[in-house]
Protein backbone atom coordinates (compact mmCIF):
# COMPACT_ATOMS: atom_id res chain seq x y z
CA UNK A 1 0.00 0.00 0.00
CA UNK A 2 2.73 2.77 0.84
CA UNK A 3 4.50 1.61 -2.25
CA UNK A 4 1.72 2.87 -4.26
CA UNK A 5 1.18 5.56 -2.29
CA UNK A 6 5.07 6.40 -2.84
CA UNK A 7 4.92 6.23 -6.43
CA UNK A 8 1.41 8.13 -6.84
CA UNK A 9 2.85 11.13 -4.76
CA UNK A 10 6.25 10.85 -7.03
CA UNK A 11 3.85 11.21 -10.15
CA UNK A 12 2.20 14.32 -8.58
CA UNK A 13 5.73 16.02 -7.87
CA UNK A 14 7.22 18.25 -10.90
CA UNK A 15 10.86 16.79 -9.75
CA UNK A 16 12.42 13.59 -11.02
CA UNK A 17 10.16 10.82 -9.71
CA UNK A 18 12.40 8.62 -6.85
CA UNK A 19 11.79 5.10 -6.56
CA UNK A 20 11.34 3.85 -3.29
CA UNK A 21 13.17 1.34 -1.62
CA UNK A 22 12.28 -2.34 -0.93
CA UNK A 23 11.10 -1.59 2.76
CA UNK A 24 8.50 0.21 1.24
CA UNK A 25 9.78 3.56 3.20
CA UNK A 26 10.41 6.68 1.79
CA UNK A 27 13.77 7.46 2.66
CA UNK A 28 15.84 11.55 2.92
CA UNK A 29 19.22 9.70 1.95
CA UNK A 30 20.92 12.34 -0.28
CA UNK A 31 19.06 15.04 1.43
CA UNK A 32 21.33 15.74 4.08
CA UNK A 33 23.26 19.30 3.67
CA UNK A 34 27.14 19.70 3.00
CA UNK A 35 29.80 22.29 4.01
CA UNK A 36 29.75 23.96 7.48
CA UNK A 37 26.39 22.23 8.26
CA UNK A 38 27.70 19.15 7.52
CA UNK A 39 31.10 19.94 9.49
CA UNK A 40 28.75 21.13 12.53
CA UNK A 41 26.98 17.80 12.87
CA UNK A 42 29.99 15.81 12.72
CA UNK A 43 30.68 17.58 16.08
CA UNK A 44 27.68 16.63 17.87
CA UNK A 45 27.46 13.82 20.12
CA UNK A 46 26.06 10.59 18.59
CA UNK A 47 23.94 8.43 21.34
CA UNK A 48 22.26 5.38 20.99
CA UNK A 49 18.14 5.02 22.09
CA UNK A 50 17.69 1.91 24.17
CA UNK A 51 13.63 1.16 25.57
CA UNK A 52 13.28 0.49 29.47
CA UNK A 53 12.08 -3.19 29.33
CA UNK A 54 9.76 -3.66 32.29
CA UNK A 55 10.67 -5.99 34.86
CA UNK A 56 8.29 -8.51 33.73
CA UNK A 57 7.24 -9.64 29.89
CA UNK A 58 4.03 -7.74 29.09
CA UNK A 59 1.44 -9.18 26.97
CA UNK A 60 -1.97 -8.21 25.54
CA UNK A 61 -3.49 -11.08 27.73
CA UNK A 62 -2.55 -8.61 31.01
CA UNK A 63 -4.86 -5.89 28.69
CA UNK A 64 -8.26 -7.09 28.12
CA UNK A 65 -10.84 -5.51 26.31
CA UNK A 66 -14.32 -7.25 25.07
CA UNK A 67 -15.37 -6.29 21.21
CA UNK A 68 -18.13 -3.89 21.18
CA UNK A 69 -20.49 -2.72 18.24
CA UNK A 70 -19.70 0.41 16.58
CA UNK A 71 -16.80 -0.13 18.49
CA UNK A 72 -12.93 0.38 17.58
CA UNK A 73 -10.41 -0.83 20.01
CA UNK A 74 -6.74 -0.41 19.85
CA UNK A 75 -5.95 -4.06 19.81
CA UNK A 76 -8.00 -4.09 16.78
CA UNK A 77 -5.41 -1.58 15.04
CA UNK A 78 -1.84 -4.17 14.78
CA UNK A 79 0.21 -1.95 16.93
CA UNK A 80 3.42 -2.82 18.41
CA UNK A 81 3.10 -4.51 21.44
CA UNK A 82 5.61 -1.92 23.43
CA UNK A 83 3.03 1.16 21.96
CA UNK A 84 0.33 -1.32 23.53
CA UNK A 85 1.27 -1.44 26.87
CA UNK A 86 1.95 2.34 26.95
CA UNK A 87 -1.66 2.64 25.79
CA UNK A 88 -3.15 -0.04 28.07
CA UNK A 89 -1.26 2.13 31.21
CA UNK A 90 -3.02 5.16 30.14
CA UNK A 91 -5.90 3.11 30.46
CA UNK A 92 -7.43 3.87 26.14
CA UNK A 93 -9.78 1.07 25.94
CA UNK A 94 -11.67 1.94 22.81
CA UNK A 95 -11.12 5.21 20.18
CA UNK A 96 -12.82 8.26 20.27
CA UNK A 97 -14.14 9.03 16.68
CA UNK A 98 -11.15 11.13 15.60
CA UNK A 99 -9.25 8.14 15.99
CA UNK A 100 -11.36 5.64 14.66
CA UNK A 101 -11.44 7.40 11.63
CA UNK A 102 -8.06 8.67 11.18
CA UNK A 103 -5.69 5.69 12.36
CA UNK A 104 -7.23 3.50 9.96
CA UNK A 105 -5.80 5.96 7.06
CA UNK A 106 -2.78 7.27 8.80
CA UNK A 107 -1.33 3.78 9.75
CA UNK A 108 -1.31 2.56 6.36
CA UNK A 109 0.81 5.59 5.30
CA UNK A 110 -1.93 8.31 3.87
CA UNK A 111 -1.41 11.87 4.93
CA UNK A 112 -4.80 13.34 6.70
CA UNK A 113 -6.46 16.94 6.73
CA UNK A 114 -8.34 15.90 10.22
CA UNK A 115 -11.65 18.39 11.28
CA UNK A 116 -11.67 17.81 15.44
CA UNK A 117 -11.87 20.19 18.17
CA UNK A 118 -9.43 19.77 21.59
CA UNK A 119 -10.78 17.20 24.02
CA UNK A 120 -11.78 14.52 21.07
CA UNK A 121 -8.58 12.33 21.44
CA UNK A 122 -6.29 14.12 18.36
CA UNK A 123 -3.03 14.11 20.02
CA UNK A 124 -3.12 10.38 20.43
CA UNK A 125 -4.34 10.11 16.48
CA UNK A 126 -1.45 11.81 15.44
CA UNK A 127 0.79 10.63 18.37
CA UNK A 128 0.07 6.69 18.09
CA UNK A 129 0.66 7.32 13.93
CA UNK A 130 4.06 8.79 14.32
CA UNK A 131 5.07 6.39 17.63
CA UNK A 132 4.52 3.34 15.07
CA UNK A 133 5.51 4.24 12.41
CA UNK A 134 8.92 4.82 13.77
CA UNK A 135 9.24 1.38 15.78
CA UNK A 136 8.12 -0.07 12.08
CA UNK A 137 11.02 1.33 10.55
CA UNK A 138 14.31 1.14 12.42
CA UNK A 139 17.13 3.82 10.96
CA UNK A 140 19.83 2.43 9.68
CA UNK A 141 23.29 2.87 10.65
CA UNK A 142 24.83 5.90 12.75
CA UNK A 143 22.39 8.49 13.83
CA UNK A 144 23.65 12.13 14.59
CA UNK A 145 22.31 14.38 17.61
CA UNK A 146 19.84 17.25 16.11
CA UNK A 147 17.72 15.29 13.60
CA UNK A 148 14.53 14.26 14.97
CA UNK A 149 12.46 11.87 12.83
CA UNK A 150 9.01 13.01 13.57
CA UNK A 151 7.78 16.88 14.04
CA UNK A 152 4.91 18.58 15.76
CA UNK A 153 4.15 21.87 15.64
CA UNK A 154 1.95 23.40 17.73
CA UNK A 155 0.77 27.56 18.08
CA UNK A 156 0.98 27.91 21.65
CA UNK A 157 3.78 26.48 24.52
CA UNK A 158 1.07 24.89 26.52
CA UNK A 159 -0.20 22.96 24.19
CA UNK A 160 3.30 21.91 22.82
CA UNK A 161 4.34 21.12 26.72
CA UNK A 162 1.14 19.03 26.63
CA UNK A 163 2.08 17.09 23.52
CA UNK A 164 5.04 16.13 24.46
CA UNK A 165 4.10 15.21 28.09
CA UNK A 166 1.39 13.01 26.31
CA UNK A 167 3.98 11.49 23.78
CA UNK A 168 6.34 10.33 26.60
CA UNK A 169 3.49 8.85 28.31
CA UNK A 170 2.91 6.70 25.65
CA UNK A 171 6.40 5.93 24.45
CA UNK A 172 7.07 4.85 27.90
CA UNK A 173 8.48 1.27 26.98
CA UNK A 174 9.45 2.44 23.13
CA UNK A 175 12.82 3.97 23.63
CA UNK A 176 11.65 6.77 21.29
CA UNK A 177 12.94 10.29 23.25
CA UNK A 178 10.63 13.24 22.77
CA UNK A 179 11.98 16.79 23.15
CA UNK A 180 9.79 20.41 23.34
CA UNK A 181 11.65 23.26 22.39
CA UNK A 182 8.84 26.52 23.33
CA UNK A 183 9.94 30.26 23.55
CA UNK A 184 9.98 31.72 27.01
CA UNK A 185 12.29 28.68 28.61
CA UNK A 186 15.80 28.56 28.82
CA UNK A 187 17.12 28.05 25.54
CA UNK A 188 20.72 26.86 26.77
CA UNK A 189 19.03 23.89 28.70
CA UNK A 190 16.83 23.14 25.27
CA UNK A 191 20.12 23.17 23.52
CA UNK A 192 22.07 20.77 26.12
CA UNK A 193 19.35 18.09 25.99
CA UNK A 194 19.62 18.26 22.33
CA UNK A 195 23.54 17.54 22.50
CA UNK A 196 23.09 14.85 24.91
CA UNK A 197 20.72 12.49 23.72
CA UNK A 198 18.89 11.60 20.06
CA UNK A 199 15.58 13.13 19.62
CA UNK A 200 13.13 11.11 17.93
CA UNK A 201 9.91 13.07 17.90
CA UNK A 202 10.07 16.71 18.35
CA UNK A 203 7.22 18.94 19.59
CA UNK A 204 7.89 22.67 18.86
CA UNK A 205 6.13 25.92 18.29
CA UNK A 206 7.22 27.59 15.28
CA UNK A 207 9.12 30.97 16.65
CA UNK A 208 12.10 28.95 19.01
CA UNK A 209 12.32 26.31 16.51
CA UNK A 210 13.55 28.62 13.79
CA UNK A 211 15.31 30.35 16.02
CA UNK A 212 16.99 26.43 16.76
CA UNK A 213 16.98 25.84 13.16
CA UNK A 214 18.73 29.34 12.48
CA UNK A 215 21.46 28.36 14.81
CA UNK A 216 22.23 24.85 13.32
CA UNK A 217 21.11 23.67 16.28
CA UNK A 218 18.57 20.99 14.93
CA UNK A 219 18.51 19.86 11.53
CA UNK A 220 14.95 18.50 9.73
CA UNK A 221 15.88 17.42 6.66
CA UNK A 222 15.25 13.82 7.67
CA UNK A 223 11.98 14.22 9.05
CA UNK A 224 9.59 11.21 8.49
CA UNK A 225 6.06 12.57 9.62
CA UNK A 226 5.01 15.78 10.23
CA UNK A 227 1.88 16.99 12.28
CA UNK A 228 0.62 20.79 11.65
CA UNK A 229 -1.75 20.92 14.97
CA UNK A 230 -4.37 23.86 15.38
CA UNK A 231 -4.08 24.83 11.74
CA UNK A 232 -7.01 27.65 11.99
CA UNK A 233 -5.07 28.93 15.22
CA UNK A 234 -1.98 28.83 13.63
CA UNK A 235 -3.93 31.48 10.77
CA UNK A 236 -5.33 33.68 13.43
CA UNK A 237 -1.61 34.07 15.16
CA UNK A 238 0.19 34.80 11.96
CA UNK A 239 1.92 31.96 12.23
CA UNK A 240 1.52 30.78 8.67
CA UNK A 241 4.78 32.22 7.27
CA UNK A 242 6.92 30.95 10.07
CA UNK A 243 5.50 27.16 9.64
CA UNK A 244 6.22 28.10 5.50
CA UNK A 245 9.71 28.70 6.34
CA UNK A 246 9.77 25.64 8.91
CA UNK A 247 8.16 23.20 6.00
CA UNK A 248 10.62 24.41 3.31
CA UNK A 249 13.65 22.88 5.72
CA UNK A 250 12.20 19.49 5.51
CA UNK A 251 12.25 16.93 2.63
CA UNK A 252 9.79 17.35 -0.19
CA UNK A 253 6.06 16.50 0.52
CA UNK A 254 6.51 12.90 -1.32
CA UNK A 255 9.20 11.92 1.19
CA UNK A 256 7.33 12.32 4.25
CA UNK A 257 3.62 12.03 5.83
CA UNK A 258 1.76 14.86 7.06
CA UNK A 259 -1.02 15.78 9.46
CA UNK A 260 -2.70 18.77 9.74
CA UNK A 261 -5.14 19.00 11.81
CA UNK A 262 -7.73 22.11 12.65
CA UNK A 263 -10.65 23.07 14.59
CA UNK A 264 -12.28 24.92 11.52
CA UNK A 265 -12.17 24.29 7.39
CA UNK A 266 -11.69 27.48 6.52
CA UNK A 267 -10.77 27.99 2.65
CA UNK A 268 -7.52 29.23 3.95
CA UNK A 269 -6.57 26.20 6.11
CA UNK A 270 -7.50 23.51 3.07
CA UNK A 271 -5.54 26.00 0.34
CA UNK A 272 -2.36 25.53 3.20
CA UNK A 273 -3.20 21.76 3.44
CA UNK A 274 -3.85 21.04 -0.81
CA UNK A 275 -0.25 22.60 -1.03
CA UNK A 276 1.30 21.06 2.27
CA UNK A 277 0.16 17.28 1.48
CA UNK A 278 -0.30 14.95 -1.09
CA UNK A 279 -3.98 13.18 -1.77
CA UNK A 280 -4.52 13.94 1.71
CA UNK A 281 -7.92 11.80 3.64
CA UNK A 282 -10.16 13.80 5.14
CA UNK A 283 -12.03 13.39 8.73
CA UNK A 284 -13.97 15.99 10.10
CA UNK A 285 -15.42 15.43 13.29
CA UNK A 286 -18.62 18.07 14.02
CA UNK A 287 -18.35 20.41 16.99
CA UNK A 288 -21.71 19.70 17.75
CA UNK A 289 -21.39 16.19 18.36
CA UNK A 290 -18.33 16.92 21.26
CA UNK A 291 -19.00 18.83 24.34
CA UNK A 292 -22.06 20.16 23.96
CA UNK A 293 -23.10 16.33 24.54
CA UNK A 294 -21.03 15.50 28.22
CA UNK A 295 -21.14 19.50 28.99
CA UNK A 296 -24.31 20.96 30.71
CA UNK A 297 -24.68 24.27 29.76
CA UNK A 298 -26.04 27.37 32.29
CA UNK A 299 -26.12 30.78 30.89
CA UNK A 300 -26.91 33.48 33.82
CA UNK A 301 -28.05 36.52 33.18
CA UNK A 302 -27.02 39.05 35.32
CA UNK A 303 -25.46 42.74 35.83
CA UNK A 304 -22.03 43.12 35.44
CA UNK A 305 -21.61 43.82 39.60
CA UNK A 306 -23.19 40.48 40.48
CA UNK A 307 -20.59 38.32 38.69
CA UNK A 308 -18.24 38.11 41.39
CA UNK A 309 -21.01 37.24 44.21
CA UNK A 310 -22.50 34.29 41.57
CA UNK A 311 -18.89 33.33 40.91
CA UNK A 312 -17.81 33.15 45.01
CA UNK A 313 -21.12 31.42 45.75
CA UNK A 314 -20.59 28.65 42.92
CA UNK A 315 -17.21 28.07 44.14
CA UNK A 316 -18.92 27.27 47.51
CA UNK A 317 -21.05 24.87 46.13
CA UNK A 318 -19.65 20.86 47.41
CA UNK A 319 -20.05 19.03 43.68
CA UNK A 320 -16.84 21.92 42.57
CA UNK A 321 -14.08 20.42 42.11
CA UNK A 322 -11.11 22.03 40.01
CA UNK A 323 -12.49 25.08 38.46
CA UNK A 324 -11.34 27.03 35.77
CA UNK A 325 -12.36 30.51 35.32
CA UNK A 326 -12.11 32.46 31.73
CA UNK A 327 -12.17 36.32 31.14
CA UNK A 328 -11.41 37.96 27.82
CA UNK A 329 -8.54 40.03 29.29
CA UNK A 330 -5.44 40.51 30.92
CA UNK A 331 -6.87 42.90 33.83
CA UNK A 332 -10.35 41.19 34.69
CA UNK A 333 -8.05 37.74 35.10
CA UNK A 334 -5.62 40.20 37.75
CA UNK A 335 -8.23 41.24 39.41
CA UNK A 336 -10.61 38.00 39.62
CA UNK A 337 -7.05 36.62 40.86
CA UNK A 338 -6.86 39.08 43.66
CA UNK A 339 -10.03 39.04 44.77
CA UNK A 340 -10.47 34.97 44.80
CA UNK A 341 -6.72 34.99 46.81
CA UNK A 342 -8.34 37.97 49.46
CA UNK A 343 -11.12 35.72 49.57
CA UNK A 344 -9.09 32.76 50.53
CA UNK A 345 -9.11 30.13 47.51
CA UNK A 346 -6.26 28.51 46.34
CA UNK A 347 -6.65 30.33 42.90
CA UNK A 348 -3.21 30.37 40.68
CA UNK A 349 -3.23 32.98 37.59
CA UNK A 350 -2.60 31.95 33.78
CA UNK A 351 -1.98 34.63 31.00
CA UNK A 352 0.31 36.07 28.45
CA UNK A 353 2.08 37.96 30.75
CA UNK A 354 2.91 35.41 33.05
CA UNK A 355 6.14 34.27 32.99
CA UNK A 356 6.69 30.37 31.08
CA UNK A 357 8.23 28.99 34.26
CA UNK A 358 5.65 30.31 36.17
CA UNK A 359 2.81 28.90 33.81
CA UNK A 360 4.09 25.60 33.98
CA UNK A 361 4.66 25.42 37.41
CA UNK A 362 0.85 26.83 38.03
CA UNK A 363 -0.61 24.19 35.84
CA UNK A 364 1.12 21.50 37.51
CA UNK A 365 0.22 22.62 40.81
CA UNK A 366 -3.38 22.76 39.24
CA UNK A 367 -3.12 19.18 38.08
CA UNK A 368 -1.84 17.97 41.09
CA UNK A 369 -4.71 19.70 43.00
CA UNK A 370 -2.34 22.22 44.88
CA UNK A 371 -4.91 24.37 43.53
CA UNK A 372 -8.35 24.54 43.53
CA UNK A 373 -9.24 27.25 41.02
CA UNK A 374 -7.19 29.03 38.22
CA UNK A 375 -8.17 32.27 36.64
CA UNK A 376 -6.68 32.47 32.76
CA UNK A 377 -7.34 33.57 29.03
CA UNK A 378 -7.57 31.81 25.89
CA UNK A 379 -3.75 31.22 26.46
CA UNK A 380 -5.18 27.91 28.17
CA UNK A 381 -8.16 27.19 26.21
CA UNK A 382 -6.94 24.90 23.56
CA UNK A 383 -5.04 21.82 23.84
CA UNK A 384 -4.76 21.65 27.62
CA UNK A 385 -5.83 18.34 29.14
CA UNK A 386 -6.47 18.65 33.38
CA UNK A 387 -8.20 15.49 34.58
CA UNK A 388 -10.92 16.63 36.41
CA UNK A 389 -12.26 19.65 35.49
CA UNK A 390 -15.76 19.77 36.94
CA UNK A 391 -16.83 23.14 35.80
CA UNK A 392 -15.51 26.25 33.24
CA UNK A 393 -17.07 29.46 34.08
CA UNK A 394 -17.11 31.91 31.59
CA UNK A 395 -16.81 35.40 33.33
CA UNK A 396 -17.05 37.00 30.34
CA UNK A 397 -18.75 35.49 27.25
CA UNK A 398 -15.64 35.14 24.41
CA UNK A 399 -15.62 37.11 21.44
CA UNK A 400 -15.15 34.30 19.33
CA UNK A 401 -17.63 31.80 19.38
CA UNK A 402 -14.76 28.82 18.41
CA UNK A 403 -13.53 29.85 21.88
CA UNK A 404 -16.40 28.95 23.78
CA UNK A 405 -16.21 25.75 22.48
CA UNK A 406 -12.61 24.91 23.21
CA UNK A 407 -13.45 26.71 27.11
CA UNK A 408 -15.77 24.29 27.63
CA UNK A 409 -14.41 21.75 26.28
CA UNK A 410 -11.85 21.15 29.00
CA UNK A 411 -14.57 19.88 31.19
CA UNK A 412 -17.01 16.57 30.13
CA UNK A 413 -13.68 14.95 28.63
CA UNK A 414 -13.20 11.77 27.56
CA UNK A 415 -16.56 10.85 28.25
CA UNK A 416 -17.65 12.32 31.57
CA UNK A 417 -20.04 14.59 32.21
CA UNK A 418 -19.25 18.48 33.08
CA UNK A 419 -20.82 21.77 33.61
CA UNK A 420 -20.40 25.15 31.99
CA UNK A 421 -21.78 28.15 33.62
CA UNK A 422 -21.58 31.35 31.47
CA UNK A 423 -22.40 35.27 33.19
CA UNK A 424 -24.21 37.14 30.56
CA UNK A 425 -24.54 40.63 31.40
CA UNK A 426 -26.32 43.27 28.48
CA UNK A 427 -22.38 43.55 26.97
CA UNK A 428 -21.95 39.65 27.21
CA UNK A 429 -25.34 39.16 25.75
CA UNK A 430 -24.37 40.36 21.72
CA UNK A 431 -21.69 37.39 21.55
CA UNK A 432 -24.73 34.43 21.80
CA UNK A 433 -26.07 34.28 18.81
CA UNK A 434 -22.73 33.58 17.08
CA UNK A 435 -21.82 30.82 19.56
CA UNK A 436 -25.57 29.24 19.39
CA UNK A 437 -25.35 29.27 15.31
CA UNK A 438 -21.91 27.48 15.75
CA UNK A 439 -23.39 25.06 18.20
CA UNK A 440 -26.26 24.47 16.29
CA UNK A 441 -28.82 24.86 19.29
CA UNK A 442 -29.98 27.33 21.33
CA UNK A 443 -28.91 28.11 24.23
CA UNK A 444 -31.44 28.95 26.64
CA UNK A 445 -30.66 31.97 29.48
CA UNK A 446 -31.79 31.66 33.12
CA UNK A 447 -32.11 33.58 36.23
CA UNK A 448 -29.47 32.58 38.97
CA UNK A 449 -30.99 30.37 41.14
CA UNK A 450 -30.84 32.66 44.79
CA UNK A 451 -27.97 30.73 46.83
CA UNK A 452 -25.80 32.25 44.08
CA UNK A 453 -26.65 35.71 45.12
CA UNK A 454 -26.37 35.63 48.34
CA UNK A 455 -23.94 38.51 49.32
CA UNK A 456 -20.15 37.83 49.45
CA UNK A 457 -18.39 38.60 53.25
CA UNK A 458 -15.94 41.56 53.32
CA UNK A 459 -12.92 41.26 51.39
CA UNK A 460 -8.99 40.13 53.58
CA UNK A 461 -6.84 42.14 53.59
CA UNK A 462 -4.65 43.36 50.35
CA UNK A 463 -1.89 40.81 48.57
CA UNK A 464 1.65 42.32 49.72
CA UNK A 465 3.19 43.42 46.46
CA UNK A 466 4.98 39.97 46.39
CA UNK A 467 2.04 37.98 45.66
CA UNK A 468 0.80 40.16 43.04
CA UNK A 469 1.65 39.02 39.65
CA UNK A 470 3.63 41.80 37.64
CA UNK A 471 3.07 42.90 34.28
CA UNK A 472 5.18 42.93 31.42
CA UNK A 473 6.30 46.24 29.76
CA UNK A 474 5.46 46.85 26.18
CA UNK A 475 8.61 44.99 24.95
CA UNK A 476 8.00 41.77 27.23
CA UNK A 477 10.56 42.93 29.81
CA UNK A 478 10.43 43.39 33.60
CA UNK A 479 11.50 46.56 36.08
CA UNK A 480 13.47 45.55 38.80
CA UNK A 481 10.63 46.24 41.34
CA UNK A 482 8.83 43.68 38.60
CA UNK A 483 11.16 41.17 39.00
CA UNK A 484 11.31 41.14 43.06
CA UNK A 485 7.64 40.73 43.19
CA UNK A 486 7.77 37.96 40.40
CA UNK A 487 9.79 35.90 42.72
CA UNK A 488 6.74 35.98 45.47
CA UNK A 489 3.59 32.97 44.99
Amino acid sequence: MIRKLFQKRAKTESTTPVTPPATNKPTNSGVKSTGNQGAKRQGHRRKKSHPKKPAQPWSLTQFEVPELEGKTRFHDLDLQIDLMHGIADLGFEYCSPIQAQSLPQTLTGHDLIGKAQTGTGKTAAFLITIIQDLLNHKPEGERFAHEPRALIIAPTRELALQIAEDSESLNRYTGLKTHVLVGGMDYGKQQKRLNNEIVDILVATPGRLLDFSSNKDVYLDQIEIMVIDEGDRMLDMGFIPQVRRIIRLTPQKIHRQTLLFSATFTTDVLTLADQWTVDAKKVEIEPDSIATDTVKQHVYMCATDEKYTLLYNLLQQSDTDNVIVFANRRDQCRNLHEKLLRHGFKAGLLSGEIAQNRRVRTLDDFKSDKLDVLVATDVAGRGIHIDGISHVVNYTLPEEPEDYVHRIGRTGRAGKSGTSVSFACEEDAFHLIPIEQLLGKKIECEHPPQQLLVATPALGKPLPSAKRTPAQSKNGSKSSQSRHRSRGR
